[in-house]
């Protein structure tokens, strides 16, 4: 009895186990298929989020995106150009790790135009504790910037709200998030001919004029007497802990995020203005990684031997590294054209010089001629003193001045009846 109860529940499990194995096998391609429509579907927001950053931003106002907003896969390299529709200006940009072990290093290009005027953004920003921070950065800054009612009419202003409203709207997304990552940024909005450099932080931008370095950016670092000030007045503490940092924690003054020092490191850029002429020949915008090993001077007199700025960007980013540069290197370079507005001058002072020659060897033709006339006038003036009259027949043809006759033949066709009259004079005077 034992033995066939005990039967029966074997068969009955077993029963129950062909009953259950079609249904694992249903659960286990559901769960395959679940796996590839997420794939799938993170694939296709990536690329939605990708598109809305390029497009989207600035409310229909046309601004384009003109770097790429992936990295290599390893956060390597990255490398490209762009050149205005105009010609006016292009632009060469260069990211590298370098020897950090993750990559926290953004860019970002853009152009759009606003009531016919054409506007230029670049930006570096710098991620500190994780790159979450300057992604954001990169992904929100310029497109707040362009929607920001006051753009073009207070520029100044609305990069200044802009920069600390896209700082606050970052602290409250990762609110619920034990993160304290932070970033800098350095960006130059370009309106015309007009240009607005705005900072935060140790990131830099630097100008070429005639040659010379001109930096339209001060890092904020701890230690600068105006932001030790200013912190401590905040109840903040600036100390030594391999540099000055706030707190003996950050290594800089301003910054994107960083939620626990918000009190002392705030988000508030200085900003600086300059109208563009043609003196001004190139921009360079980089992180620190490239100005901790290369001076402003170096980088300007290295960017200018380089034709395009592409060229430029990846000479400095490369030249940092080799100056043993342990951070993230990132670099843009704006070149400046004014040769189509010049050209023309310089070429129509020549000209015009060629000119002013041409004109005046016609007047000193014309003053040998007057100056023949009265030598031939004065001849016949001498004609009471035969000596003072062979004088100059003698610089003109030495050999013939013992023969007045000879002389006279040749210039028979100009005046033949003046030079015969006085020869018969003297003739009258030998006969009296």
């Amino acid at each position: 009895m034992v033995c066939s109860s005990y039967l029966r529940t074997v068969i009955l499990q077993a029963g129950n186990i062909q009953k259950v194995t079609p249904g694992l096998a249903r659960f286990a391609s559901f769960q395959t298929s679940l796996k590839t429509a997420f794939v799938s579907s993170d694939r296709i927001f990536s690329s939605v989020r990708r598109m809305m950053v390029d497009t989207s931003a600035g409310a229909g106002r046309g601004l384009t995106t003109n770097t790429s907003s992936e990295k290599d896969d390893d956060g390597g390299f990255a490398s490209g150009g762009w050149k205005s529709d105009d010609g006016k200006l292009s632009c060469g940009y260069t990211s590298f790790r370098g020897k950090r072990a993750s990559m926290e290093d953004f860019y970002d290009v853009k152009t759009c135009k606003i009531n016919g005027q054409t506007v230029c953004l670049f930006g570096i920003f710098d991620g500190h504790g994780g790159s979450r921070a300057a992604e954001y950065l990169k992904e929100n800054l310029f497109k707040n910037l362009m929607n920001h009612p006051e753009f073009m009419t207070n520029t100044k202003l609305a990069i200044s709200e802009t920069y600390q409203q896209t700082d606050s709207e970052f602290l409250e997304l990762g609110k619920d998030m034990f993160r304290d990552d932070g970033s800098t940024a350095s960006t130059a909005v370009l309106v015309g001919n007009h240009l607005y450099v705005a900072n935060v932080g140790d990131s830099r931008t630097v100008i070429s004029k005639a040659g010379k370095a001109i930096p339209l950016s001060d890092d904020h670092k701890p230690n600068r007497s105006d932001e030790r000030k200013r912190i401590e007045n905040a109840g903040g503490v600036v100390m030594w802990a391999g540099t000055w940092r706030v707190g003996g924690v950050l290594a800089m003054s301003r910054a994107f995020g960083n939620r626990m020092l918000k009190q002392f490191v705030v988000a508030e850029p200085e900003i600086q203005e300059q109208e563009l002429d043609e003196e001004f020949e190139l921009l360079v915008l980089a992180s620190d990684g490239l100005w901790d090993v290369v001076p402003n001077e170096d980088a300007v007199s290295l960017a200018l031997l380089e034709e395009e700025p592409e060229s430029a960007a990846r000479k400095l980013v490369e030249t940092a590294f080799s100056r043993g540069s342990a951070d993230n290197i990132t670099c843009i370079v704006v070149r400046f054209y004014h040769v189509k507005a010049t050209e023309p001058e310089t070429k129509t002072e020549p000209e015009k010089a060629t000119e002013m020659e041409t004109e005046t060897e016609p007047e000193t033709t014309t003053e040998t001629t007057t100056k023949a006339e009265p030598e031939t006038i004065a001849e016949p003036a001498t004609k009471t003193e035969p000596e003072t009259a062979t004088e100059p027949e003698t610089k003109i043809e030495p050999e013939t001045s013992t023969e007045p006759e000879t002389k006279t033949e040749p210039e028979t066709s100009t005046e033949p009846e003046t030079k015969t009259e006085p020869e018969t004079s003297n003739q009258t005077r030998s006969q009296n």
